[in-house]
């Protein structure tokens, strides 16, 4: 085994995924070096919603996999929100049926239960206490904690993995690796929100209208986080005034009392997604090893539960020879 990986590994992509799997990799004792394109509040991560969830990811017993092992992370995490943005937080998952997520949960979520009429009356759901992640807080605290491990995040544009001098080169580029990675199978999913002043909720709640429309609801500090859509092959970063207000449509046919909420922004991200996530070593030019992580979706951010579960697997995968 190469054991060159253990003291200099250089990870490409400053968001949670590349933050998470460079800290990682920084408390099992490696030099650590973040290379990002933009500073982490302005990465595809930052928009997120977030709840946890294994959302969007595929192959989806591996993805439960690594979200049940993020759980456990967040939990902990929660136990400091002020300093982690990490709450645990009740709400519904319409359109959910209790057996089917005990199936893979295994009695790991707290408060897991049918939902009533009077939770959710649009239809079946369950109501259960998840962590929901305030990335405002969640990203910079991520790097905080990145760089009181020894590890360094650097902003600068790279054209090519091979610039990376490090015995180890982690690629966590989204969809920079279709470029960077020759990897023309990781795609955009377009995700646009509008956020605005909170009536009053505290309590979380994601649907699916019959028309196959989603909406959710997530509070945050002082705000609150509409959603939502799933628009595969959308690149634009522009919002759409016709999609907010359907968003604000959706959200208010749910909960009325967020009609008439002011609105303080409109956020646009794009879900770098694969029909499965690549997940898997190879090699640069030079022989030195490359991991490569591309496509994790819906379940890149904490939301659904790739970025905690996800690393630990990086390193073992940088580690093998």
């Amino acid at each position: 085994m190469d054991t060159r990986w253990n003291s200099d590994v250089i990870v490409v992509g400053g968001g949670v995924i590349g933050l998470t799997t460079a800290l990682a990799l920084a408390d099992g004792g490696s030099r650590v070096r973040v290379w990002t394109r933009e500073p982490v509040e302005r990465t595809t991560s930052a928009v997120a919603g977030a709840l946890w969830w294994p959302y969007h990811i595929e192959p989806e017993a591996s993805a439960r996999a690594w979200a049940l092992s993020s759980l456990e992370v967040y939990e902990r995490l929660a136990a400091r929100p002020a300093q982690t943005g990490v709450r645990l937080v009740e709400g519904v998952l319409g359109e959910t049926d209790p057996a089917e997520v005990e199936a893979w949960a295994a009695g790991r979520l707290t408060g897991l239960h049918r939902s009533t009429a009077q939770e959710y009356g649009a239809g079946t759901g369950v109501r259960l206490r998840l962590p929901l992640i305030d990335m405002t807080v969640f990203l910079p605290w991520l790097r905080q904690r990145l760089l009181l491990a020894g590890g360094t995040v650097e902003e600068r544009t790279v054209a090519d993995l091979a610039e990376a001098e490090a015995s180890v080169v982690v690629n966590c580029t989204g969809l920079g690796a279709r470029e960077l990675a020759a990897d023309a199978l990781v795609r955009p999913v377009r995700g646009q929100l509008v956020v605005v002043e909170n009536p009053g909720l505290d309590t979380w709640l994601v649907s699916t209208g019959p028309d196959g429309e989603m909406a959710y609801l997530f509070p945050h500090a002082g705000r609150l986080l509409l959603g939502g859509t799933a628009q595969d092959g959308n690149w634009s970063l522009e919002p759409d005034p016709e999609v907010a207000e359907a968003i604000v449509r959706r959200c208010a046919a749910l909960r009325p009392e967020v009609a008439g909420a002011r609105i303080l922004e409109h956020r646009v991200g794009l879900r770098p997604v694969r029909d499965a996530v690549r997940l898997e070593r190879a090699e640069l030019p030079d022989g030195r090893p490359v991991v490569h992580h591309s496509g994790p979706g819906g379940g890149g951010a904490p939301g659904g539960g790739g970025g905690g579960g996800v690393a630990p697997a990086l390193v073992g995968a940088a580690a093998s020879g």
